[in-house]
């Protein structure tokens, strides 16, 4: 992570580094793993407002812990649906590179089949 991004994380109020005596920022272990984990959800697709909601429950404490599993399974299963979405991206990738290798008979299977119907 860039010195600018840590920086833009700081202001945005997702994290709070510490400073040593000559007010320069350092970062613990848990500040590191914290990070780590903000990467993580800005990596499955979640918004900066999304994050900032995460990181806002989670400093009211434990009362707010349904509400962040909820937001992370919301996450989720927005994840796993652009998965899907990128399985079928790749299927259509790997017929043509096939096709163009010769492998196939120049048919399609009915799931891609199915899938090219979505663009009619």
């Amino acid at each position: 992570m860039s010195p600018y991004t840590l920086r833009y994380y700081e202001r945005e109020g997702l994290i709070i580094p510490q400073r040593d005596k000559n007010d320069r920022r350092y970062y613990t272990k848990q500040d590191i793993g914290w990070i780590g984990f903000l990467l993580h959800l800005k990596g499955t697709g979640m918004s900066m407002n999304e994050i900032k909601k995460y990181v806002e429950l989670r400093a009211q404490g434990d009362n707010t812990i349904s509400q962040r599993k909820e937001l992370l399974q919301q996450v989720q299963t927005n994840s796993l649906s652009r998965i899907n979405e990128m399985k079928m991206h790749l299927e259509v990738l790997n017929h043509k590179i096939d096709w163009y290798e010769g492998k196939l008979d120049h048919s399609i299977s009915e799931e891609f089949a199915d899938y090219l119907k979505r663009f009619e």
